[in-house]
């Protein structure tokens, strides 16, 4: 079984349809692009499958424990990281502070511990630590640990997101427009670094992205939407040559 599994989901908004029997297979260190023009229900699928919303129909599988009606906190400690197209770091908090927030989910200690400095939530606190520097090493980012994110250039801020969103120690990872907002130098580095943590860390990882450069560029398959519809799934060679989708990007000659 894959590590993420969707199967025919539908999720409608009144009368708009917007993801129609989508389905998906995702497995260790495979990476899969989701395309498509604006409002073609790129980011409704990350929040179906995430748990912001519930599915209509069909069925989420993340490790091969049922997730189509769990809440979205049950299911990102299942092992479920995300990012989102606008960064939303906390302003005042360091770098640290910001990715440790994600470990709180993780932590296990009682309720007693989060009262009282107990051993075994001060070895927790330790554990917390020195897995938010591993992340932050990953990402390139652990000499800015002090640091606050809002004065860090942009590129520096979505390494963090990422940092923060694999200290869920995720088996799926969902990056929804990472390379928004960033310059091409930063492109190239981001690109490098989802490749790199894909096969450093071996989990599945879903991306949705405007630049094709980069989808192209790491994705084994790559799933076009248009409308809520699947058009394509296929290589990236394959979905280049695909006159449907050529049509929903450029339209369709007269």
């Amino acid at each position: 079984m894959a590590l993420l599994e969707v199967k025919n989901i539908h999720k409608s908004f009144g009368g708009v349809k917007a993801i129609q029997d989508f389905s998906i297979e995702a497995d260790a260190g495979e990476i899969h692009g989701i395309i498509g023009p604006n409002g073609a229900g790129k980011t409704t699928i990350f929040n179906t499958i995430s748990g912001v919303y519930t599915a209509d129909s069909g069925e989420v599988y993340l490790n091969g424990t049922q997730i189509t009606k769990l809440e979205q906190y049950k299911i990102t400690r299942l092992g479920m990281g995300r990012t989102f197209q606008n960064i939303r770091l906390f302003q005042g908090l360091t770098v640290q502070e910001n990715v440790m927030c994600a470990f709180d989910p993780q932590s296990r200690y009682t309720v007693l511990g989060g009262l009282l400095p107990t051993p075994k939530r001060l070895a927790e606190e330790k554990r917390g630590k020195e897995l938010c520097e591993k992340y932050l090493e990953i990402v390139g980012m652990k000499d800015y640990l002090k640091e606050r994110p809002e004065n860090l250039s942009y590129g520096m801020q979505r390494r963090i997101e990422i940092a923060r969103a694999l200290m869920c120690e995720p088996k799926t990872l969902l990056l929804d427009e990472p390379a928004a907002g960033l310059n091409p130098t930063e492109v190239g580095e981001l690109t490098e670094l989802i490749r790199r943590v894909s096969k450093q860390i071996g989990f599945a990882i879903l991306l949705i992205e405007h630049r094709l450069e980069l989808v192209m560029s790491i994705s084994d398959l790559i799933h076009v939407q248009n409308f809520g519809k699947t058009i394509a799934v296929g290589t990236p060679d394959e979905v280049r040559q695909n006159q449907e989708v050529i049509e929903a990007y450029l339209g369709k000659e007269d």
